[in-house]
């Protein structure tokens, strides 16, 4: 990343461009069958809004297996097949698993610590918002685009307009009401995020209210019908610190499938220089030097948002290079 720069879609975690969606072929008839039958293709399994993540080498790799496998775990009514695409000529599908409970705990699923638990005894089932960028980015691409497909599966099982159950077509990224034969597609909730500057160029950041009290992050909220990004920018930086925007630049988007948002990240110019929280969503708020956020991140005093967030990469655009590591 070119800190102080510009933060760039391509950079972001989520955002890297490692997979080829092919969306052609997903209406095509037996796709699912003909890739499964493939020797070649392999499947990632994703379960509730976990994968399986190998930490022995050095970068950490997704567990896929062979398609001919199939999903494990789960019998075979409750996993839903999807084709996420290919990269570098091999083709990719998802089981998209509900998460294990203890009536139907499935196969055994190691848990691990985040991140840092590297362990070498084998695969560990980790959040991608806590590895994202540890991924390659083929990984990252197939494991953004199954997690979005599998949280909305799982909150659109049935028609909003008639309540019947619908059915999956187009190789799983399309729902068909059996009723009245409307189609339902993945949808996408736009969202804002931005770092807001004071014109003594400090920062502002901010504590949510169900946050821990060390855990800060920039201003986000989601875009209201009718609302433009822009003045959706100033619309939640207002309503949550009392501090009035003016000029707003658009710098990069990144998918964050938690469970269906696109970041649209922002820079923009206060007109105040004295934040106030709402006392609601936001118990704090404040602008931050930079020799002030780096001292303050270091002793362990202010925790920054995780490495795969756009809020991260915004932070430390602003900040001219990587965050200090806590002592």
């Amino acid at each position: 990343m070119n800190y102080g720069g510009s933060v760039n879609s391509d950079d972001l975690p989520l955002s890297r461009l490692g997979l080829d969606r092919d969306t052609a072929r997903r209406t095509q008839a037996g796709l699912l069958e003909s890739l499964a039958a493939d020797p070649a293709t392999r499947v990632l399994t994703v379960r509730g809004t976990q994968v399986l993540a190998d930490f022995s080498t050095e970068e950490p790799e997704l567990v896929t297996t062979p398609a001919d496998g199939g999903p494990s775990g789960a019998a075979d009514a409750d996993v839903l097949w999807a084709y996420l695409g290919t990269a570098a000529g091999r083709h990719y599908l998802a089981a998209l698993e509900p998460a294990a409970t203890e009536e139907s705990p499935g196969q055994h699923w190691p848990a691990g610590n985040g991140p840092a638990d590297r362990a070498a005894d084998g695969p560990r089932a980790v959040n991608l918002r806590d590895i994202g960028a540890l991924l390659g980015e083929v990984d990252a691409a197939l494991a953004t685009a199954a997690l979005a497909l599998a949280n909305w599966h799982s909150g659109h099982q049935h028609c909003p307009r008639c309540g019947a159950r619908t059915v999956v077509e187009a190789a799983g990224w399309v729902r068909r009401c059996p009723q009245e034969g409307s189609q339902h597609f993945p949808r996408t909730d736009p969202a804002v995020i931005m770092a807001i500057t004071d014109p003594d160029d400090r920062l502002l950041i901010a504590r949510s209210a169900h946050w821990p009290a060390t855990q800060y992050s920039v201003p986000a909220g989601f875009v209201e019908p009718g609302e433009s990004l822009e003045a959706a920018v100033r619309r939640e930086v207002l309503e949550e610190t009392r501090v009035r925007v003016g000029p707003v630049a658009y710098r990069a988007s990144q998918p964050w499938p938690f469970p269906a948002s696109l970041m649209c990240a922002f820079t923009g110019r206060s007109q105040d220089r004295q934040p106030v929280a709402d006392g609601d969503e936001v118990v704090d708020a404040r602008f931050v030097a930079r020799a002030e956020i780096a001292q303050a991140w270091a002793d362990g005093l202010i925790r920054p948002p995780r490495p795969t967030s756009v809020a991260r990469a915004l932070i430390e655009d602003w900040f001219g290079q990587p965050l200090p590591r806590p002592r």
